[in-house]
């Protein structure tokens, strides 16, 4: 393990595939913090190292164990999902550790209520899902379909677009998309 947490938070930050400025949006600190402690030139404390890591849902044990040598996986069980939980959405990642990962595989919980953000998400690239369970409302600019279980979609993500659990039923999407974006 290295003990360089600059170089060890600028791995974990190319696993995932995000830029500086997308961790720091992600983690709720700023984009020079990031900055500053991949170049070694700030030493976070406990506290700010956790926030940063929060971007991740990665714990600091996580960080600091995490072997950035490993062979890449093929098969991954269900606890090695790394899980991003916002809005009442829940996003596990498969092959969150990949190096070099080309995309982004993702199963979707919605509880009632929940969606994919305030504002309509777009990025450069594609996104197809799939419902396998309940229903979620997806607005593609300026369309909007409610999508039962078995319904799918394929969007250019440049599209404004968002994702809403309108039901009083929990909603399962499985959804892969390119680039990855976290």
């Amino acid at each position: 393990m290295s003990s360089d947490i600059g170089a060890r938070l600028k791995a974990v930050r190319s696993i995932y595939n995000l830029s500086q400025r997308e961790l720091a949006r992600l983690a709720g600190v700023t984009n020079s913090t990031i900055s500053l402690i991949e170049q070694n030139k700030v030493s976070p404390s406990i506290d700010s190292l956790k926030k940063v890591l929060s971007g991740f849902s990665m714990s600091l044990i996580t960080f600091l164990t995490l072997d950035l040598d490993v062979e890449e996986k093929v098969f991954y069980a269900e606890d090695e999902l790394v899980a991003f939980d916002d809005n009442g959405t829940t996003l596990r990642l498969v092959g969150a550790m990949r190096k070099h990962r080309a995309l982004r595989f993702l199963h979707e919980t919605y509880i009632p209520g929940a969606h994919s953000g305030e504002k309509l998400l777009s990025s450069d690239g594609e996104e197809a899902g799939i419902v396998i369970k309940g229903k979620v409302e997806l607005t593609v600019g300026h369309k909007v379909r409610v999508l039962e279980e078995g319904e799918a979609y394929y969007i250019d993500t440049k599209t404004p677009h968002r994702f809403r659990n309108t039901s009083d039923a929990e909603c399962v999407v499985v959804s892969a998309a390119t680039p990855p974006s976290f």
